[in-house]
């Protein structure tokens, strides 16, 4: 019995120690928009303004770990998403994921990223949905952008923000069709304060650290599934390997540069069945399904979690659908400073050809 009492004070003074450590709050934004137009062929899915909303649970920090003083005191949890595209084809997605905001100019700039699972109500379906071209699978990923100007505590525990968002929702060709859907627009909204704010702890020792580090070098295997266009052509997987070198200039950034070599399998099928339904275009059948790119990239490190951005270019592409240009937006998490994961979304311009699930080393 008396180690039951010691255990429940054990946890009401951790239970205490965190609620110092950080505070709980709440958003509700109201979102109105467009639909942008990124493929000739979405034309009869664009017929309607979007609207929305998006609900944020957020612990706010105050310096408890090094990375939340580095970074402004961001705050980090979980949303729900919901948006009603305003078009018979399209209906009505909700999400659900994990999310950032970055604050700026004396707090007063918000900047939310967003990243989670995706469900729509109409997907496409050969008999009753063909025109939706947007979405092949129920279950798909959402991305989100929030910039906003945030005033916290206006009236009692209340506060407003309005600005700008931008969401996207893809399934990467895990299944086609996936055209994805992209929109963008105004919101409006309410914030509320659970409790009242803690005084902000500043890393004096941390910014006496010098970040800098020697030229590392990575490799990283990306794998998944995907589908070519040919609606129901089958999904096969894919292999990306990638090999880079990266330099840490600071706290929180590091240049890259490397290649990458693309064996996509669905490739394979697809330039054969190209070379058959269409023989004035003279496709060799055997014609290379490989790709060479070479990329540039920028990776901004957080805490075990980074942000990795890249852009490439096919210096060999002998089969030539997609342009020539590639980007991938991603995430990582490091294991140790030299084992990592990641998931990452790789595009043509806004149309995706890969969600790609990564294991890599730095060394």
């Amino acid at each position: 019995m008396k180690h039951f009492y010691l255990i429940l004070i054990l946890i009401s003074g951790l239970s205490f120690a965190q609620e110092k450590k950080e505070t709980t709050s709440i958003e509700v934004d109201f979102l109105a928009g467009n639909v942008m137009q990124h493929a000739p062929d979405l034309g009869h899915l664009v017929s309607g303004h979007p609207t929305g909303t998006m609900i944020s649970f957020s612990k706010k920090t105050y310096g408890s770990d090094e990375w939340q003083s580095a970074y402004n005191y961001p705050d980090y949890g979980v949303y729900l998403l919901y948006q009603d595209f305003k078009n018979p084809y399209l209906g009505h997605n909700f999400a659900l994921g994990a999310h950032y905001n970055f604050y700026f100019l004396k707090r007063r700039l918000m900047f939310k990223i967003a990243q989670g699972i995706a469900y729509t109500s109409s997907p496409y379906d050969k008999e009753t949905n063909n025109k939706n071209k947007a979405f092949g699978t129920k279950l798909m990923a959402n991305t989100d952008f929030l910039l906003e100007y945030k005033k916290p505590n206006l009236i009692g525990n209340f506060g407003v923000q309005a600005g700008f968002f931008f969401t996207h929702f893809s399934n990467g060709k895990i299944k086609t069709p996936n055209s994805g859907i992209n929109t963008y627009g105004l919101n409006l909204g309410l914030n509320y304060n659970f409790d009242k704010p803690l005084d902000y702890k500043k890393d004096t020792i941390a910014s006496k650290i010098n970040y800098r580090e020697p030229i590392r070098y990575n490799f990283v295997l990306r794998t998944g599934i995907n589908e070519s266009p040919i609606i129901g052509s089958g999904q096969y997987p894919f292999y990306h390997v990638g090999f880079f070198v990266d330099k840490r200039f600071n706290r929180k950034s590091a240049l890259q540069l490397g290649t990458d070599v693309f064996f996509t399998n669905t490739f394979k099928d697809f330039i054969r069945y190209q070379s058959v339904a269409y023989p004035l275009k003279n496709i060799d059948p055997n014609t290379d399904y490989k790709r060479v790119g070479v990329f540039l990239g920028y990776e901004m490190f957080i805490n075990r979690i980074s942000l990795e951005a890249q852009l490439g270019y096919y210096v060999y592409q002998p089969y030539k659908y997609d342009i020539a240009v590639y980007d991938r937006l991603g995430l990582k998490y490091y294991f140790t400073k030299k084992i990592y994961t990641g998931f990452s979304v790789k595009t043509h311009a806004f149309l995706a050809e890969a969600l790609e699930f990564s294991i890599g080393a730095r060394l």
